[in-house]
């Protein structure tokens, strides 16, 4: 839209973004725009890169609409979008790091983050501490001369510690160091990055963004002082995402804030009612006070969404646990979350946690939270805990 949205409340914010019906004879949706070749009119044109577009990995109208309703609905000074989540952490990791530089990196980070600074970052010669995700104003004593970067996710993957963000900034903002949080689990509706200090913000647009389990895509945005190296970065790379996927989450925009809202109520709901159950030993969710970091999430946050986790009491095994989800029938075993579909899946991260041990008193599920019933989702829930006893 051409007029300024910022005027108008979110909802209304999330109608308007990343269209221009003027632009577009008329019809209210963006069109997909597919391409590689543009074409210029003249021989001085292409000297002088006339154009808006030069060629098809610079993006088209499809990929710069969702750009710039991400980094309006962000409050940043712009957005680059990638085929994936982990290619967006990626994306912002490679903008801030060299070769030679140290990097603080939460212990409850999503493990294929993990997993790509363990490779691919130490490859080019950059090394990572773990660190406690509770830690807060501690963590300055971590910092080394050269490190550059302090990487947040919050709440933590499958675990949900959630960080003292403004202590952890804090303290990067006196050492002159970088900081990118993994905001999926909030999304910029309820918890705004760059408002609380963070350069680099990313999402995986595969979850809530889309939130019909269809599409793949990740998005960071930045302030105005880191936006130059990640937009220098990903134009290096050309790691563009399609125009459908685009197209998918130009129109998952538009319903994103119901969405959450009622994420955020049935998640609520289900956590509530699991805590009462005498299977459940406790409940992750960020907004109960059984989840580490709890005061945290009151401090920084405005509301919560439909992932969560449970710790089950500990005179169940793995065999029980085997029975309770191998026969589950509106849940559904699967490692992705914010679509329609309730998903329930068992962890474990002591394998690959070196900052703290894990080491809950019982075995632990994951759970995302759909839009089914909600008395059937509770009956199936029930009837899986049920099962915990049948061995």
């Amino acid at each position: 839209m051409k007029q300024d949205v910022k005027k108008f409340r979110v909802s209304t914010q999330l109608s308007m973004l990343g269209r221009n019906p003027d632009e577009q004879s008329g019809f209210v949706n963006s069109p997909v725009y597919r391409g590689s070749t543009v074409l210029f009119k003249t021989c001085e044109d292409i000297r002088q890169n006339r154009a808006r577009f030069a060629y098809g990995t610079q993006g088209t109208p499809t990929i710069e609409n969702l750009e710039n309703a991400w980094s309006a609905l962000c409050g940043a000074a712009g957005t680059v979008i990638s085929p994936s989540g982990l290619g967006a952490l990626a994306l912002a990791l490679f903008s801030v790091t060299k070769a030679g530089d140290h990097i603080l990196v939460t212990d409850s980070v999503y493990r294929p983050t993990r997993q790509f600074c363990n490779t691919m970052l130490a490859k080019y010669g950059v090394t990572v501490t773990y660190y406690d995700p509770l830690i807060g104003a501690g963590i300055e004593h971590l910092v080394q001369d050269n490190t550059r970067l302090i990487m947040l996710e919050c709440p933590g993957s499958q675990s949900f510690e959630v960080q003292d963000i403004g202590a952890i900034v804090a303290v990067a903002k006196r050492h002159n160091l970088s900081t990118i949080i993994d905001n999926t689990w909030a999304t910029p509706l309820f918890f705004k990055a760059h408002d609380h200090g963070i350069d680099l913000s990313v999402e995986a647009g595969t979850k809530y963004l889309g939130g019909h389990s269809d599409l793949l895509m990740g998005l960071v945005s930045a302030n105005a002082s880191h936006w130059p190296a990640l937009r220098e970065t990903y134009d290096a790379m050309s790691m563009l995402p399609g125009a459908e996927d685009c197209f998918l989450a130009l129109r998952g925009l538009r319903t994103l804030h119901l969405r959450v809202e009622e994420a955020q109520a049935r998640g609520l709901e289900m956590a509530r009612w699991l805590a009462q159950q005498p299977e459940v030993s406790r409940v992750l969710h960020p907004a109960l006070a059984s989840c580490p970091g709890h005061e945290n999430w009151k401090k920084y946050f405005t509301g919560s969404t439909g992932l969560f986790s449970v710790v089950l009491n500990d005179r169940f095994r793995q065999d029980n646990v085997d029975d309770m989800l191998d026969n589950m029938s509106v849940f559904s075993m699967g490692f992705s979350w914010g679509g329609f579909e309730s998903l329930i899946t068992p962890f474990n991260c002591a394998d690959y946690r070196t900052a703290i041990a894990w080491a809950p008193e019982g075995l632990t599920l994951r759970l995302q939270i759909g839009l089914e019933d909600i008395e059937d989702l509770k009956e199936d829930l029930k009837a899986g805990l049920q099962r915990l006893y049948l061995r």
